[in-house]
């Protein structure tokens, strides 16, 4: 199995798009996060979420909670778009019977499919904390701020929790595209789900029925936000719902139940 992820590796780095969807992670957090509300530090501090983000959410000792800021929605729709192409892909340009023939099992490919997006999940959740730690330092030397860092620990459990939700949307989007068998529905499905629906939920129906807002509690978008919360993350979609030992055990749910089922249709449908 090594040498299949070794290969799937190989193909994702090689992959523009990949690269691409690692950047626009990094470009949208230092905007939301960073840009944006420095720029507007001396204005009105009412609005939507994150609108009001002060100086202290923007210091060192509060990167983590902004590297985690974007987790539930866009760096989650990116996660899932990744999840997609490195399955979806090889529906559309008709390989995985070019895969399969030279002899590795259906169960070892999709493995090595899961393990690189987990992979590439650790590596977007490392360079949203680099990205964001270096915003942090600038912003606290502009402002003529002391430079405190949180914890180590902090730091860790912050790029545990990160690892974890985005491993689990990039898992949705491989289910999404073995069980359509295609990249752009997946794709559009997912965007649909986790750009509107879930924040319609939440925004609306939550509020005036109370068994949407008891649903919110284990649905895979508010544990996210919940989770990204509990380090002090505040964004769109981000939101207290739950506790974090709950959110991590849901997600860690999704993300088991997500590979699973992937897995299990792969092994039982035909590849055409």
């Amino acid at each position: 199995m090594l040498r299949d992820i070794r290969a799937e590796l190989t193909k994702q780095a090689r992959r523009p798009a990949s690269w691409l969807l690692l950047a626009v992670a990094v470009v949208l957090s230092l905007t939301f996060g960073y840009a944006i509300p420095y720029a507007g530090l001396s204005g009105a501090t009412s609005g939507p979420p994150g609108s009001g983000r002060g100086l202290a959410a923007m210091l060192p000792d509060a990167f983590v909670g902004s590297a985690l800021g974007g987790l539930p929605i866009f760096v989650g729709a990116l996660a899932l778009i990744f999840g997609v192409l490195v399955a979806g892909s090889e529906y559309g340009y008709g390989t995985w019977k070019t895969i399969l023939v030279q002899h590795p099992s259906r169960v070892a490919v999709y493995g090595a499919k899961l393990v690189t997006v987990a992979i590439a999940a650790l590596a977007v959740v490392l360079a949203l904390f680099a990205a964001t730690a270096g915003a942090s330092a600038l912003v606290a030397s502009l402002e003529g701020q002391a430079l405190v860092w949180p914890s180590l620990t902090d730091v860790l459990r912050g790029l545990g929790a990160g690892w974890l939700v985005t491993t689990m949307w990039g898992s949705l989007g491989v289910l999404l595209a073995i069980g359509l068998r295609s990249v752009a529905l997946p794709i559009g499905l997912g965007l649909v789900w986790l750009l509107a629906v879930q924040n319609l939920l939440a925004s609306i129906a939550a509020p005036l029925l109370d068994w949407v807002a008891q649903l919110q509690k284990v649905l895979p978008g508010p544990n996210a936000g919940a989770l990204a919360a509990a380090f002090g993350a505040n964004a769109p979609g981000v939101d207290q719902v739950v506790g974090s030992g709950q959110a991590m055990a849901v997600l860690a749910g999704y993300l088991v139940v997500f590979g699973v089922l992937g897995g299990w249709l792969l092994h039982r449908r035909d590849i055409a």
